[in-house]
């Protein structure tokens, strides 16, 4: 295969969405975080009436623990109305190829699932869920959740400035939808259409084949589901295959265009965090930092990925990439940067097969969500980031024997305890999870593969789980009660407290005085901060997960050399 010109595809699917981060993050600005005199006014006029006319009062004044309940009170009753949409579904509209009801454990999965911006699927949407439930349900889910995620990040993004209130969440949510979410989906939509991708109500097409069989080929309103899916950072795919299927990515065009959605909001929200704070600097090193680590993930394993697999070696072939799993119209480049891409920003989207990655290009992946810093989802990448700036401001200041400060607040115990519940919660879950499902039948029977290789499927899916992310190594038997009922609850722990451990330490250094900065303010603009905040991310990740790491994907690639001779 000829990857002369590979690099071009990675090259482009970077630059276009860093180009656009600072124009979106100032559109962002300018619609999202509305000045008191300027709300209800023009563009604002649309969600400040929709507010009004679904809550019927005026806008909160809300402190952190007020909208942290909003949060969890809008979320409760999306998890209740979609339980009970998607166990009704026999018997709702728009179910032409008369699909029947999910189990009662696959339901309560899947609303756990998209109700967390995860998207992780235990089914195949095309033969499992019907018109309606992809719409009403699974698409609507996809606007609402990564909406709630921007929504908690804008209020955190108030406190650390000092704003005595943090918004309203249901007027955030709605200026979201309606001036961010809803018109770029409408004109990625449009793009993918132009692309061939079906957007259709009628059912399964039928036809016949060369032999003189007949074939059914799902269709649907692929487009609409697919443009948010990449936009909103939630990658559940219309059909079981995501987007290695033809219906979702049928062209090069296409794939490009999927491959910048990813990136778009995730890098555009980093801006916005700029400009709210006024500190463009500071936000360029937390955008220098993920797209530091982004960058050289997506690097080793795109290299990792052209060398031949090693189930070839020995064979009478022509050496060349490892290109199982794959789409020969995507190829190893193109299959290996999307998995950084969707792995980094809990998009969970794929175009190549996850569990055919050659083991370290699939380490890369699951070494993504087990830091779970980089862009990630939309407004939780800050949200965990913040957690990590806490810990490395905190570590700073012990160096130098002063009390850490940030954004000119001093911090004390409670902000740096919230932050580290926040980091350790995460390598809670997936290794607690793993180890039990490793140890006994509900993991060790649901395995395709013996040895580190199945191990490494069921820690990538409880990394999946708690990142909110939703790809997967999919040799695993997964839609299972013990499956859907855990990764349920992971899904649910690896959400709300990850969001509400750093709003509440953003609503405590609101009501903090500032500090003048002198000449010990380790200041959070420069280099020296990046490094450290790096080193942080990176000596954090290493002491959590470095044994899971070697257990796994490290000791799959050792496996693949031929034994030493014996002497």
């Amino acid at each position: 295969m000829d990857l002369s010109n590979a690099w071009l595809l990675p090259t482009w699917a970077f630059a276009l969405p860093i180009a656009a981060a600072i124009p979106l993050g100032w559109w962002m600005w300018r619609v999202l975080d509305v000045p008191p005199g300027r709300d209800g006014r023009g563009l604002d006029a649309v969600p400040r009436a929709m507010r009004r006319v679904l809550i019927g009062r005026e806008p909160a004044r809300s402190d952190w623990k007020a909208y942290a309940f909003a949060l969890l009170a809008f979320n409760a009753m999306l998890f209740a109305l979609s339980f009970l949409l998607l166990s009704l579904q026999p018997h709702l509209p728009l179910n032409p190829d008369a699909k029947g009801p999910m189990s009662g454990d696959l339901v309560f999965n899947t609303v756990c699932s998209f109700v967390t911006n995860t998207n992780l699927q235990h089914y195949s949407g095309e033969q499992s869920l019907s018109y309606f439930s992809q719409l009403g349900v699974i698409a609507w889910l996809q606007f609402v959740t990564p909406a709630s995620g921007l929504c908690v990040m804008l209020a955190a993004i108030r406190g650390l400035r000092g704003d005595e209130h943090l918004g309203d969440f249901y007027l955030d949510l709605a200026r979201i939808l309606c001036l961010v979410f809803v018109p770029m989906s409408l004109v990625v939509a449009v793009l993918l259409v132009a692309c061939g991708v079906p957007m259709t109500f009628e059912g399964a097409a039928m036809a016949r084949t060369l032999e003189g069989g007949e074939q059914v080929i799902a269709r649907g309103p692929v487009a609409a589901e697919v443009a948010i899916k990449q936009l909103g950072t939630n990658g559940g795919g219309y059909f079981g295959p995501n987007s290695t299927h033809p219906f979702e990515n049928p062209s090069p065009w296409s794939n490009m265009i999927e491959m910048v959605s990813i990136l778009l909001l995730p890098m555009g929200t980093i801006a916005l965090f700029g400009f709210m704070l006024r500190d463009g600097r500071h936000a360029g090193v937390v955008f220098g930092v993920m797209l530091t680590i982004l960058v050289g993930g997506a690097t080793f394993a795109i290299l990792a990925e052209v060398e031949p697999n090693a189930a070839t070696a020995g064979l009478a072939i022509e050496p060349g990439p490892n290109m199982e799993g794959k789409e020969v119209r995507i190829g190893p480049v193109g299959g290996a940067t999307w998995a950084a891409f969707t792995t980094a920003t809990s998009n969970g989207s794929v175009s190549a097969m996850h569990d055919s990655l050659n083991p370290l290009a699939g380490m890369v992946p699951m070494g993504m969500m087990m830091l779970n810093v980089v862009f990630s989802g939309i407004g939780a990448g800050f949200l965990n980031m913040v957690s990590y700036i806490i810990v490395a401001v905190f570590l700073a200041g012990l160096m130098v024997g002063r009390t850490p400060e940030y954004l000119g607040k001093k911090l004390e115990a409670k902000e740096v305890k919230l932050a580290m519940l926040a980091i350790l919660l995460h390598p809670l879950l997936i290794c607690g999870g793993s180890a039990l499902f490793a140890a006994t039948s509900w993991g060790r029977e649901t395995v395709n593969n013996p040895g580190p290789h199945g191990f490494s499927e069921i820690v990538y899916e409880f990394s999946s789980a708690a990142a909110n992310n939703g790809s997967g190594f999919e040799g695993l038997g997964d839609n299972t009660p013990p499956w859907n009922i855990a990764t349920g609850i992971v899904l649910l722990l690896g959400r709300f407290p990850a969001m509400i451990f750093p709003l509440a330490i953003a609503g405590f250094l609101s009501q903090k005085r500032r500090v003048p900065q002198t000449s010990g303010t380790l200041r959070t603009s420069t280099l020296t901060f990046a490094v450290m905040l790096l080193g942080t991310v990176i000596l954090v990740g290493a002491l959590a997960f470095l044994p899971t790491v070697v257990l796994g994907p490290v000791a799959d690639h050792l496996s693949t050399f031929p034994p030493l001779p014996t002497p």
